[in-house]
C-alpha cells in the first residue's frame, strides 16, 4: 500500500522522543486568509509555537499523502495554489485516491493528528451550527469529530457567524467537554465574551493537561474544546461585530451563497465590511491560540 503519512524530519524526531508536538490546521492558511499574509501568517505561527518549546505540524495533504508538518515550499504551494481545496474528514479518501492538494478543516486535522500522536491542535475558531440550521441541517463536521477524537482543541470559541447557543447545546449533546480559560463566558471568536455561559473554567496549561490525562485515563474518547478569549487589545466588541455579521449574512442570502462556500464567503465579506480590522483580528487570536496549545503540549510532554 502506498505510504499515506509523510512527516517533517523535526516532527518526526519529536514524537520519537517523546517531546512536545502543536498541530496546526491548514485551511487558514489557504481559504482563510489572502495571499501574501496566508504565508506571512503561517509563518509567525509555527515560529510562535517553537518560542514556547513545541515543534510545530501544520497538518496539509499534498500530492495525494498527509503531510504532517510543511518545509517552507510546501507552506506556499498552500498559501498561493488557488486548486488547493478544503478537505473535511470525509473528504480525506477521496482527496488521497486523486493525488491533489488538500487544506484540512477543525475536523479532519484532529482526525489526522491523533492518529499521528499529537494531542493538541490550536485553530481560529472551531465551526459549529448554523443559522437556520432546523431548516436545512446545516451543522459542522467539527462538532462530530470533537465527539469522536481525542485531541485537546484550543479556539477562540466558534466563528462568530454561527449560531452559538445552539452550538453549545450541541456540543453538550455530544458529551464535549467545553472548558473556558480563564472565563466562564464563551467566546464568540472576534469579541472574547459572547454572554453565554459555560460551566467549567481553568487557569493554567498544566490544569488542562492535568484534565484531558485525566479523561483519557477513563477511556472518554471525546476531544476537548478549550475555549480561548481573544485578547481585549484585539477583539471587536460583540455589538458592532452582530451589525456586521447581520450585513454579510443578507448578503449571502441575497446572493444564492450556501453550504461549504458560506463560512469563506461570509469571512471575505465581514473582512470588506471592517476595512480588514476582521482580518487583524483572526490573525491576532489565531497566534494567541498556538501560544497557549505550545504550553499545553509542554505540559503534557513533561508528564508522559
Amino acid at each position: 500500500m502506498k505510504k499515506i503519512f509523510n512527516y517533517s524530519r523535526d516532527v518526526q524526531a519529536a514524537l520519537g522522543n517523546g517531546d512536545p508536538v502543536l498541530a496546526l490546521e491548514s485551511t487558514i492558511i489557504a481559504h482563510g486568509m489572502p495571499y501574501p499574509q496566508n504565508l506571512e501568517f503561517a509563518r509567525e505561527a509555527e515560529q510562535t509555537a517553537r518560542d514556547y518549546g513545541a515543534i510545530p505540524a501544520t497538518v496539509a495533504i499534498l500530492n495525494g499523502e498527509v503531510c504532517i508538518g510543511l518545509d517552507e515550499n510546501q507552506l506556499a504551494i498552500l498559501a498561493s495554489d488557488r486548486n488547493v481545496k478544503k478537505v473535511a474528514t470525509r473528504e480525506i479518501g477521496g482527496t488521497l485516491a486523486t493525488g491533489g492538494h488538500g487544506a484540512t478543516t477543525v475536523s479532519s486535522t484532529m482526525r489526522l493528528a491523533h492518529q499521528a500522536g499529537i494531542r493538541v491542535f490550536a485553530t481560529g475558531g472551531i465551526g459549529g451550527v448554523h443559522r437556520g440550521a432546523e431548516k436545512d441541517l446545516d451543522i459542522s463536521a467539527d462538532l462530530i469529530e470533537l465527539s469522536r477524537t481525542p485531541v485537546i482543541v484550543i479556539s477562540a470559541g466558534a466563528k462568530a457567524i454561527l449560531d452559538l447557543p445552539k452550538t453549545l447545546e450541541y456540543l453538550e449533546t455530544m458529551s464535549v467537554p467545553v472548558i473556558g480559560y480563564k472565563t466562564t463566558d464563551f467566546p464568540a471568536f472576534y469579541s472574547s465574551r459572547s454572554g453565554l455561559e459555560i460551566y467549567q473554567s481553568l487557569n493554567s496549561p498544566d490544569d488542562i493537561a492535568t484534565a484531558f490525562d485525566a479523561q483519557c485515563s477513563l477511556g472518554i474518547n471525546s476531544g476537548m474544546l478549550i475555549a480561548n478569549p481573544a485578547p481585549p487589545e484585539i477583539e471587536i466588541p460583540l455589538d458592532e461585530m452582530s451589525a456586521i455579521i447581520d450585513i454579510a449574512l443578507k448578503d449571502a442570502t441575497r446572493l444564492g451563497i450556501m453550504g461549504k462556500e458560506l463560512t469563506p464567503y461570509l469571512l471575505g465579506r465581514i473582512v470588506e465590511l471592517t476595512a480588514g480590522r476582521s482580518l487583524v483580528t483572526n490573525r491576532a487570536l489565531a497566534l494567541n491560540n498556538v501560544e497557549l496549545g505550545a504550553k499545553i503540549a509542554v505540559s503534557l510532554a513533561e508528564r508522559a
